[in-house]
């Protein structure tokens, strides 16, 4: 009985809490795109539509309710390739997340860091990607399986040059190497033309495309580089690149 007293209080505020999430999570899913601001302006103007339905406005209902339905489409047309590259960013995450042990991560980023430096010592080049939350599988398809465990002595061995599989990137998945030479998708910038190699800009495309930890380490210039959804963090030491990699790891993307 006392429940059904209380179902109408309950209601609104289920509502009201679905609303919201679903307001959030399309925040999110436009967030760095064009189609972001597009999506605060109909939030605007919604929020305008009401109020002229609140105070009967009957001039500016009627405009409103015949613009709608036409910017609705426009907004399709115009705004369809952020919209696509959401929805496959979108597929790619992961349903149930698989967390590594506090020590598993100091373990595998402490052989990563070495091998980079070692790399980076010996003037030679390399890029690793680590999976998050966005599944990496088709990437991983596009090289050589391996499944081992991460080993610094492996990963230079991978990327020392005349090995098949020293051009493509190497990705790290659950703390595991799952595949090396795979192909990532190049970033289309022409001023990072000018700046960077084939490493940076693949690196660069990935990270526009998942929430991957990307570690470039360039045989030109001998630096380390991390690249997170389309930020570079350059020149980093052993120990800085150990602590970006772990904060990068526990950052949620949704923070």
């Amino acid at each position: 009985m006392l429940t059904n007293n209380l179902m109408p209080y309950f209601k609104p505020a289920i509502e009201i809490g679905i609303l919201w999430f679903l307001i959030y999570r399309t925040m999110l899913f436009f967030e760095g795109t064009r189609a972001l601001q597009a999506l605060r302006g109909i939030i605007i103007l919604l929020l305008a539509f009401l109020i002229f339905q609140k105070f009967d406005f009957l001039v500016l209902n009627w405009l409103f309710n015949k613009l709608f339905g036409i910017s609705v489409i426009a907004i399709l047309i115009i705004f369809h390739p952020e919209i696509r590259q959401g929805l496959a960013s979108l597929g790619k995450r992961q349903i149930f997340k698989y967390n590594l042990r506090e020590e598993d991560i100091d373990t595998f980023v402490n052989q990563i860091s070495l091998a980079c430096e070692n790399l980076a010592q010996n003037k030679l080049g390399a890029l690793i990607a680590i999976e998050k939350n966005d599944v990496l599988a088709e990437y991983i398809q596009s090289g050589e399986v391996i499944d081992s465990r991460i080993c610094a002595d492996l990963i230079q061995a991978i990327f020392t040059p005349n090995n098949p599989l020293h051009d493509g990137g190497l990705i790290i998945v659950r703390g595991r190497i799952a595949a090396a030479g795979c192909i990532f998708p190049l970033a289309t910038d022409q001023e990072l033309n000018r700046l960077f190699g084939t490493r940076h800009r693949a690196a660069l495309g990935l990270s526009e495309e998942t929430d991957a930890v990307l570690i470039v380490v360039s045989e030109e210039r001998s630096d380390i580089s991390i690249i997170y959804r389309k930020k570079f963090y350059r020149d980093l030491g052993p120990a800085q690149l150990e602590l970006k990699i772990k904060e990068l790891l526990k950052t949620d993307n949704d923070e």
